[in-house]
């Protein structure tokens, strides 16, 4: 038995590599591939060679990256964490074949999997497969946002995503992936006004076809906008939280601007050029924010175990109950042969081709 993996083996070169399936074992399972979901941010890192993983050695026990060899050299041949497959068979009595799970095994047309050792989440029979690309790692991602708003808040004590967002003012920039996902969270979990801010008008358009509001950062200033709507107090006057989802400087830098006075920014967002435009002697510093980095490596200190990362696909399968048929239709904008990975990586890390969301089938 053969599987066909992608694999990264220099900036700008993809190749699709058929290697000998792994054996199947005692107590494991395999599943072969229906859909994989791919993560124009993290994935395409790898293919334009910009990821701080191909040049520095990361540090785990101490939390730095430091010269040293890549921590991730290439070839890259995990790529990708949003996988859907079917089990076709399995050695293990907690993991039935014929069960449909989404996974984070990277683009292969099959896996092995040890249950013990990696997550397998068991999708509904009332939702579409396709949509489980967003269950085992991206909606937790999105969800984990929500969850740092609510710890801001609510320090331990928080009982609901909603905790952070339900009646409050948020502003969304962005309008990727992760940016929408989250919007439709804050929306679904109670928020007063959710505007999602973003430069493009076909990803505008997304955002609108979901049902959010939105506003161009490039017209008027939407800062003074929504300064100007969202008034709490004298002097007093923005958004509650912002969930910041670009990787650019100046989004972050409007994310500061937007915000009432001690409000915070929840940054999900992957700054693989820096931010040397954000001028934290502006708004950061005069408006007393703050600024909270929300990445799935950790969820906010305290809330753990009672906010795992199965809990935080609970609360994507919830979410996908109620916006999928939005979702499916507006936010995925391709499904391509797995065969094209190649190709399709290549051409949208060199700009030849824009997508909201690509997931490979087959």
């Amino acid at each position: 038995m053969r599987d066909r993996v992608v694999v990264v083996s220099g900036p700008g070169r993809v190749e699709l590599v058929e290697q000998d399936a792994d054996e199947l074992r005692d107590g494991t399972f395999r599943v072969r591939t229906l859909y994989s979901g791919v993560s124009a941010g993290t994935e395409l890192s790898f293919v334009k060679g910009t990821n701080p993983y191909l040049h520095v050695t990361w540090n785990s026990g101490l939390g730095l990256f430091q010269p040293g060899e890549a921590s991730t050299p290439y070839p890259v041949a995990r790529l990708g964490y949003m996988q859907v497959g079917r089990v076709v068979e399995s050695r293990t009595p907690a993991v039935a074949v014929g069960t449909v799970g989404a996974m984070t095994y990277g683009h292969r047309t099959g896996h092995v999997a040890d249950p013990l050792a990696e997550r397998f989440v068991p999708l509904p029979d009332d939702l579409d497969p396709l949509l489980g690309v967003y269950v085992a790692h991206m909606g937790p991602i999105c969800a984990n946002g929500l969850l740092h708003a609510a710890a801001d808040l609510r320090g331990t004590d928080v009982r609901s995503l909603g905790d952070g967002v339900a009646g409050r003012r948020v502003a969304v920039v962005g309008s990727g992936v992760v940016a929408l996902l989250t919007a439709l969270f804050a929306r679904h979990h109670g928020a007063a006004s959710v505007v999602v801010l973003d430069p493009t008008p076909q990803r505008r358009a997304v955002a609108e076809a979901l049902g959010l509001q939105t506003l161009d950062p490039g017209a008027d200033d939407p800062a003074v906008v929504l300064k100007t709507r969202w008034n709490h107090a004298a002097g007093d006057r923005g958004a509650d939280v912002v969930f910041q989802c670009r990787g650019q400087a100046w989004a972050l830098q409007l994310a500061l601007r937007l915000l009432r006075p001690q409000g915070t920014v929840i940054d999900l967002a992957f700054y693989q050029a820096g931010a040397d435009a954000v001028r934290f002697g502006e708004e950061f510093h005069h408006n007393g924010l703050s600024l909270r980095c929300a990445q799935i490596g950790r969820v906010p200190r305290g809330l753990a175990p009672t906010w795992d990362r199965e809990r935080l696909s609970a609360e994507t399968i919830d979410l996908l109950r109620a916006y999928g048929d939005r979702i499916r239709t507006h936010l995925v904008s391709a499904v391509v042969p797995f065969d094209q990975a190649p190709e399709l990586l290549t051409d949208l890390a060199e700009r030849r081709r824009q997508e909201l969301q690509v997931v490979l089938t087959g």
